[in-house]
C-alpha cells in the first residue's frame, strides 16, 4: 500500500513540474518576435551583399552593405547568436537605431555594436559601452542588447558586458553587417526581438 502511495505521489508531482516547467516556457516566449526564422529572409531587405539561409541559419555570404529589417524599432530587446567564419581578423557588426544610410555609403554612420576581433559587442558612440573577453573565438556567441530611451546595455553570452546613455535617435532599423571582403563570412541564428514599453 505504502508503494502504490509513493508511486501516486511521484506521479502527481511529475505532473505538476511539467505544468510548471510549460508556464515558465510560456513566460519566457511572451512577447518575443522571430526576426529570422531558420528558413527565409522574409523580415529582411538585403543592401548592397548577398545573404542566404544555411542549415537553418543566416550566412552573410559576399560583399559590403547590409541585411536590414524591413520594420523599424523604438525600446527593444534583441537576442541574437552570431558565429565568425574567418579564422582571424574578422569583422561584421549589429546596427540598430538608424533611419537611413547616406548616399555613397555602405553602412550608416551609427550604432554599431561591433563584431570586429578584440571589440566584440563595443559601440564607439556610447562611452562606455565596451567590454573585453566575453566572446568565444571560433564558437557561437550570443548578445543580447536592451535599447530603451537613451540607454543601452549588452549582455554577452549571459555576462553583463556594459551599461550606457546617450542614444539620440528614437527609432529605427536593425541590420547585420555585411563586410566579407575585409572581415570575412559570418553567420547568424535564433534572431529575435521584443518590443519594450515607450520611455516616460
Amino acid at each position: 500500500m505504502r508503494m502504490r502511495r509513493c508511486r501516486a505521489w511521484a506521479g502527481v508531482f511529475a505532473v505538476v513540474a511539467c505544468v510548471a516547467a510549460g508556464h515558465a516556457m510560456a513566460v519566457e516566449t511572451e512577447g518575443w518576435v522571430e526576426l529570422f526564422n531558420g528558413k527565409d529572409l522574409a523580415n529582411w531587405d538585403v543592401l548592397g551583399c548577398e545573404a542566404e539561409v544555411q542549415d537553418g541559419a543566416l550566412l552573410i555570404k559576399s560583399g559590403n552593405g547590409l541585411v536590414q529589417t524591413k520594420e523599424q524599432f523604438g525600446n527593444f530587446v534583441l537576442d541574437v547568436e552570431w558565429k565568425a567564419l574567418k579564422a582571424d581578423r574578422w569583422d561584421s557588426g549589429i546596427y540598430f537605431r538608424y533611419t537611413e544610410v547616406p548616399k555613397g555609403r555602405p553602412w550608416p554612420p551609427r550604432y554599431q555594436a561591433n563584431l570586429a576581433k578584440g571589440i566584440e559587442g563595443n559601440v564607439a558612440e556610447l562611452k562606455g559601452a565596451s567590454s573585453k573577453g566575453l566572446v568565444k573565438n571560433g564558437e557561437w556567441n550570443r548578445f543580447v542588447l536592451t535599447v530603451q530611451g537613451t540607454k543601452a546595455s549588452l549582455e554577452i553570452n549571459s555576462k553583463p558586458a556594459w551599461e550606457a546613455d546617450g542614444v539620440q535617435v528614437p527609432k529605427g532599423f536593425l541590420s547585420l553587417q555585411a563586410e566579407v571582403p575585409q572581415g570575412g563570412q559570418f553567420l547568424f541564428r535564433n534572431v529575435r526581438i521584443k518590443a519594450l514599453p515607450e520611455s516616460k
